[in-house]
C-alpha cells in the first residue's frame, strides 16, 4: 500500500474552504459600492495564496482556491453558460434555514464559450506547488433541481435535445481547464445523492420528471460529457445531500442509484458522503467496479467542528473495504466547509485541524 501519485489522492478534500474575515469583509463593501471590482480582487488574490500555502503546509497533495471567488457553489458556474437566465425563487429550503432566494431558467440554447473561472484556475495554478484542483458543478447539477418546469418548451420541446447541448457545453468546458493547464477537476453534484431520498424523488415528478429514469439518463450524459476526456486528466465526481450553513436537505443510502452511478459513469473517482446515518451503510459500494479507479469516502464531518477520533475513521475505512479494496480508497471530508460564502458552522482552526488529521490517518493507513 502507498500514497498515490496522481488524484484523486488518499488524503484528499472537496474544495471549499470558509471564508476569511478580510474577503468576507471586501465582498460586503464591494456590493454597498465602496470598493471597485479590481480592490475586491486584490484581496481575493491574496487570501487565495494564503489559503494555498496552508493547504501545502499541513501536507496535501492538492490545492483549490477554496472557491473564494464565488458566491454560490454552482450558480457562479451556470450565469457564465450560455442559455442561462438568472431569476428570484424561492429559497432552496434546508433543515432549519433557508439560502437566498435565486435559481436559474434555462432560456436559451444551453452551450459554454468560455468562462472566468478559468481565469480563476490559471491565478491558481501559478501559485500552487502541488497539484491544482479545479471543482465546478455537474451536468446532472444542472437539471435536476430546476427540472422540465425551467426549461423553456419553446426552445427545448424535446428534452434529448436539452441533455445533448448539456453534454456538449460541459466537453467543451473540460476541454477549455484542460488547455488551461487543469489536470484535476472535479464535478459538484447533488442530484444522485437527492434521488435517494423518496420526498425528493417526488418533489421531482412534480418538475415535470420521471425521478426512476434520471439515473440512467444522468449516467448517459456524463459520459457524453467525459467523451474526449485526455487521458493525463482526472475527473471525479463528489455527491451532497446539501450543505449550508451545516445543515442538509436529503437523506437516504445510496441503493436507489449506486448501480448507475458507480457501475456506469466513466469518472476516474467518486466522493461519497458518509459522515452520518442519512448516507446509509457501505452496501451499496458492492457495484464499485475493480480496477484503477477510486472511491473517496467522505468520512469526516465539515458540518461541525468535533475532530472525529481517528479510531472512529478507521474502523469505517475497515467497513468500507468489504466493498471495496483498499487500494481503491481514499479520505476527505464529506463536502466543503463553505458551499456558499456563508460558510458552515466551525471555526477555521477546526477546519484546519479536521484536514491535518485527514492527512496524518492516510499516512498511516497507506503508508
Amino acid at each position: 500500500m502507498s500514497q498515490r501519485t496522481k488524484p484523486p489522492f488518499r488524503a484528499d478534500h472537496v474544495g471549499s474552504l470558509l471564508r476569511p474575515a478580510a474577503l468576507k469583509d471586501a465582498r460586503a463593501r464591494r456590493a454597498k459600492g465602496e470598493i471597485d471590482a479590481a480592490a475586491l480582487k486584490a484581496v481575493e488574490d491574496r487570501e487565495i495564496e494564503k489559503v494555498v500555502r496552508k493547504q501545502e503546509e499541513i501536507g496535501l497533495q492538492l490545492a483549490t482556491d477554496g472557491e473564494f471567488r464565488r458566491s454560490w457553489w454552482h450558480f457562479d458556474f451556470f450565469r457564465g453558460l450560455k442559455g442561462v437566465s438568472m431569476v428570484q425563487m424561492p429559497a432552496i429550503k434546508f433543515h432549519g434555514v433557508e439560502t437566498k432566494s435565486e435559481g436559474i431558467l434555462i432560456d436559451g440554447k444551453v452551450d459554454f464559450d468560455g468562462h472566468a473561472m478559468i481565469e480563476h484556475f490559471k491565478f491558481l495554478k501559478a501559485h500552487c506547488n502541488v497539484t491544482p484542483k479545479m471543482t465546478i458543478p455537474a451536468p446532472s447539477t444542472f437539471h435536476f433541481r430546476q427540472g422540465r418546469a425551467k426549461v423553456s418548451k419553446d426552445v427545448y420541446p424535446d428534452m434529448d435535445a436539452f441533455f445533448a447541448d448539456v453534454s456538449a457545453a460541459w466537453r467543451k468546458a473540460i476541454r477549455a481547464f484542460y488547455d488551461a493547464g487543469c489536470r484535476y477537476l472535479q464535478l459538484d453534484d447533488t442530484a444522485w445523492a437527492m434521488m435517494c431520498d423518496p420526498h425528493e424523488r417526488e418533489e421531482s415528478q412534480k418538475r415535470g420528471d420521471d425521478p426512476n429514469k434520471l439515473p440512467a439518463i444522468y449516467a448517459r450524459v456524463t459520459n457524453a460529457a467525459l467523451e474526449g476526456k485526455p487521458a493525463d486528466m482526472a475527473i471525479t465526481m463528489h455527491s451532497c445531500r446539501g450543505n449550508f450553513r451545516s445543515t442538509w436537505i436529503a437523506q437516504g443510502g445510496y441503493e436507489f442509484v449506486a448501480e448507475h452511478l458507480l457501475g456506469h459513469t466513466n469518472l476516474d473517482g467518486y466522493f461519497l458522503e458518509y459522515d452520518s446515518d442519512r448516507a446509509g451503510g457501505f452496501e451499496p459500494l458492492r457495484y464499485f467496479p475493480k480496477g484503477s479507479k477510486q472511491l473517496v469516502l467522505g468520512l469526516v464531518t465539515s458540518k461541525s467542528g468535533r475532530l472525529e477520533p481517528k479510531n472512529e475513521i478507521r474502523r469505517r475505512i475497515d467497513e468500507a473495504s468489504k466493498y471495496v479494496a483498499l487500494e481503491q480508497l481514499c479520505l476527505s471530508p464529506q463536502c466543503g466547509f463553505a458551499s456558499t460564502e456563508e460558510g458552515n458552522v466551525l471555526a477555521e482552526e477546526e477546519q484546519w485541524a479536521k484536514l491535518s488529521m485527514i492527512v496524518e490517518l492516510s499516512r498511516e493507513v497507506w503508508g
